[in-house]
């Protein structure tokens, strides 16, 4: 099928990669194949196998509008429309015939076909281009279709593609206990490309959440404009996502040339006119799909922001969001290759060759930042729960799939080993994510298929809404007469009410609500879409704090944050559909949401709803009460009588922990044997207990307790000899005492403030004729020396080294100042004596 040398648009550097991409598939069945971009890979490769193999090839790309524009160039080389030798299918949309040869699909279907039929039927080969970029499904595809190789479909050929040179783990994984599979390269760019660097004139913030400074995106607009007047031909434009994208096409309204928006969620006849040539000098403001498998014709010119839009999982607080990062230096590349496909072009990259070194070098997989909840269920109804025995490029992080794991459960989609139940290949088999799985299934019998569907597409992400409140936002599509408008969403409620007709006999779960079917056509379309959006997500129901206000506490113990100026202020109840959270905000911003009523709100959160007696600490002590809660939202608290011994127990403990060792009553005794025990547990450690704060909290029992008062009335001392093993009991006056006898007979308490070093403090002359000081909690005991009128004069842990060395600085100085008390030469040998030399009488 591949046309012949010197047909335009086949003479590209890939061709010379052909032979020996086809002998090392025929002596491995996988490879690797590296080749920038431009240089032919996605239309040439396909073409060539085609040619060499007898089945179908499906070449799989990780967007729709690739898929797309990739199929119409297969097949203009050809010299065919679409859906003959050459076709694609991707959600929603397919164009193939029992003629096709090279099909190219998503990798998000080709998912779905493997789970369908992994032996892939008719198929040859299997091409994943743009691996990569490393989304989820990449991954996916890739990690099945092995696992396909392996135990069904030896003959069947794979090959990754990439754009970049990290290709060596693709190569040891493709190649498995075999050896790397073969890696053969496509060299070189078509034409030089210059950097200009293009940094804004003044500062700008940085990129924060989804929040991207305006300055930067006029800075933006103002080179575009420079580069019109500076360089010939078409000039793509990179910012990170649709609302970038239409701040800049207004930035760019009125220049002498066609500016033109190419993102994901654009109906088909737009991204198509982004993707052909035209008549004019044309401007393609594009996100990050147009970096690597997308040609747009006539570009010469790149001005890049430098900025990509990523997926992130707040674990935490069960938050999925997207935020905005710089891109990585892989990215950038690949970028400024586009404007050297046809010519030599240029980049204008809006940052500093400083702040270009300090990118990242690589993107980072989806699988380590995003949601894994359909991800794993997909692992899960493949046989291979959390991966286990998969070929997988990186494992899932544990903590990622544990949450994952976890909402599968509550949906009934997994059982508990993991493994997919009927419920989640149902689920799985819509096409979205599995919260909206579950609320398309389960809503349509509730408020009707098509109302379910219309809702579910709106939440779906194939339509970009212009307001956070989605009634207004649904209302506004239904009443849509422009097609093209609306186009991608009425395509998407169609497969939808399509996958309820194909889903099993529709079984309601026991905590679905139920909503009156008989009057459905009265019901308003609040309530039908606080419904469907609270199945799909029940934890993020919320209700409003106090009166008035804009924040709201959600089910799942979050705060939510209404922006300003929307029409949803006020409502007492929101059904939530999309919020985040922003790094060092404590709320989340809500994106999209549903006003409702409290009805609606617990008829859509059944399963959340709870009604129980609650003992916690709350106000200084323990509070008992008979809770009704919508997961951590209090509905209603009433008096409770009779409370269980051990929650109330957890909740004194809970008490002790929240304030402190402060509510148990310190006499100055058991202070003070706290302070010996430190001491010990310093000196010698086990067994002797550490008496800190963190270990008391723990080991003091305060299981009689039932309140604050009875913490106050608690005997410490008690409690604290309690921890001392029975082993060392009675070593404690020996090993800590409270008291030392020093030589002249007299008792000194010993200070234990440091536990570290215990210290006696005690006047120079009771200590003559001590040789050693004892040795207290392992140690010697440290010595603060005193004079006669008790001020420090030295501090020694080793008494016989003073008596050498420092004594005689001492006594020298001492004697003058106090010449009525003894100041041996050999202090160690000298009594001790309390008193001064007495006076001698004077004579009458």
């Amino acid at each position: 099928m591949l046309p012949p040398p010197g047909t335009p648009g086949t003479d590209l550097p890939v061709r010379t990669a052909l032979t020996a991409l086809a002998d090392a598939l025929s002596a491995r069945g996988t490879a690797v194949l590296v080749a920038p971009p431009g240089t032919g890979k996605t239309t040439l490769v396909p073409l060539a196998l085609a040619a060499d193999l007898p089945g179908r090839i499906l070449v799989a790309e990780p967007r729709r509008v690739a898929a797309r524009a990739a199929a119409r160039r297969m097949a203009a080389l050809l010299g065919e429309a679409v859906g003959g030798r050459v076709g694609y299918s991707v959600r929603g949309d397919s164009r193939r015939s029992a003629a096709t040869r090279v099909e190219v699909v998503t990798t998000g279907l080709l998912v779905r076909r493997l789970q369908a039929d992994p032996e892939l039927p008719g198929v040859s080969a299997v091409i994943l281009d743009e691996c990569h970029e490393r989304h989820l499904d990449t991954d996916l595809a890739l990690a099945f279709a092995l696992d396909v190789r392996a135990a069904l479909r030896p003959d069947l050929h794979l090959l990754a593609m990439s754009a970049t040179a990290q290709a060596e783990r693709l190569a040891g994984l493709l190649g498995g206990d075999a050896g790397p599979a073969p890696l053969v390269e496509a060299s070189g760019s078509l034409h030089d490309v210059d950097v200009v660097w293009a940094p804004p004139p003044g500062p700008v913030d940085p990129p924060h959440g989804l929040r991207v400074d305006p300055r930067l995106l006029a800075h933006l607009a103002a080179t575009v404009r420079r580069a019109l007047a500076e360089r010939t031909g078409d000039v793509l434009v990179f910012v990170p996502g649709a609302g970038e994208i239409g701040r800049v096409v207004g930035e760019l309204r009125g220049i002498d040339a066609e500016v033109l928006p190419l993102h994901g969620r654009l109906p088909p006849a737009a991204q198509d006119a982004a993707l052909q040539a035209g008549t004019r000098r044309r401007v393609v403001v594009a996100s990050a799909l147009a970096e690597s498998s997308l040609t747009v014709p006539g570009v010469r010119v790149v001005v890049d922001a430098g900025l990509a839009r990523v997926p992130r999982a707040d674990l935490a607080r069960g938050l999925g969001s997207l935020a905005t990062v710089r891109a990585s230096r892989a990215a950038v590349t690949q970028r400024a290759g586009r404007a050297g496909r046809e010519g030599p072009g240029a980049v204008y990259r809006c940052w500093t060759s400083a702040e270009h070194d300090r990118l990242p070098a690589h993107d980072e997989p989806e699988v380590a930042v995003a949601d894994l909840t359909a991800f794993t269920l997909e692992l899960a109804c493949w046989g291979a729960p959390d991966g286990r025995g998969l070929a997988l490029l990186d494992a899932p992080p544990p903590a990622a799939l544990l949450v994952a794991g976890q909402t599968l459960r509550t949906l009934g989609a997994v059982d508990d080993d993991g493994r997919a139940t009927p419920r989640g290949r149902a689920l799985t088999a819509v096409g979205v994510h599995p919260r909206l799985a579950r609320a398309l299934l389960d809503g349509a019998p509730l408020v009707g298929r098509r109302r379910a569907a219309e809702v579910v597409a709106l939440l779906s992400a194939d339509v970009s809404p212009r307001t956070d409140d989605l009634v207004a936002a649904w209302r506004e599509l239904r009443a849509a007469t422009d097609r093209g408008a609306t186009a991608r969403w009425r395509d998407e409620v169609a497969r939808l009410e399509r996958a309820v007709d194909d889903a099993p006999a529709p079984r309601v779960p026991d905590d679905t609500p139920h909503l009156d079917t008989v009057h459905l056509d009265t019901v308003h379309l609040d309530t039908v879409a606080g419904l469907v959006v609270g199945l799909a997500h029940a934890e993020r129901l919320a209700r409003r704090r106090g009166d008035g206000g804009s924040t709201y506490l959600m089910a799942a113990g979050t705060g939510a944050e209404l922006p300003p100026g929307t029409a949803l202020s006020g409502a007492p109840w929101l059904a939530i559909a999309v919020a985040d959270r922003s790094p060092g905000r404590r709320d989340a911003r809500v994106r999209a949401a549903v006003a409702v009523d409290e009805a609606t709100a617990l008829e859509a959160g059944g399963p959340l709803r709870r009604e129980r007696d609650e003992v916690t600490w709350r106000d200084g002590d323990v509070r008992t009460a008979r809770v009704a809660r919508l997961g951590a939202i209090v509905l209603t608290e009433r008096p409770a009588s009779d409370p269980d011994p051990a929650a109330v127990a957890a909740a004194v403990a809970e008490g002790l922990r929240r304030e402190g060792l402060g509510l148990l009553r310190w006499t100055p005794t058991a202070e003070r044997l706290r302070a010996r025990l430190a001491a010990a547990h310093a000196g010698l450690g086990d067994p002797w207990p550490a008496v800190d704060d963190e270990a008391l909290l723990t080991a003091i029992d305060v299981s009689g307790a039932r309140g604050r008062a009875d913490l106050a009335r608690l005997d410490v001392t008690a409690a604290l000899r309690a921890l001392v093993p029975w082993q060392v009991a009675g070593d404690l006056d020996a090993v800590v005492p409270d008291t030392v006898q020093v030589p002249t007979g007299s008792r000194i308490r010993v200070d234990y403030t440091d536990p570290s070093v215990p210290t006696l403090a005690v006047r120079v002359q009771e200590v003559f004729g001590w040789a050693q000081a004892p040795r207290v909690a392992g140690r010697p005991l440290r010595l603060e020396l005193l004079s006669p009128a008790r001020r420090v004069v030295a501090t020694t842990a080793d008494l016989a080294g003073f008596w050498g060395t420092g004594y005689p600085a001492v006594r020298s100085e001492l004697r003058g100042r106090y010449p009525r008390h003894p100041w041996p030469e050999d202090p160690a040998a000298a009594p001790p004596t309390t008193r001064a030399t007495s006076r001698p009488r004077p004579r009458d």
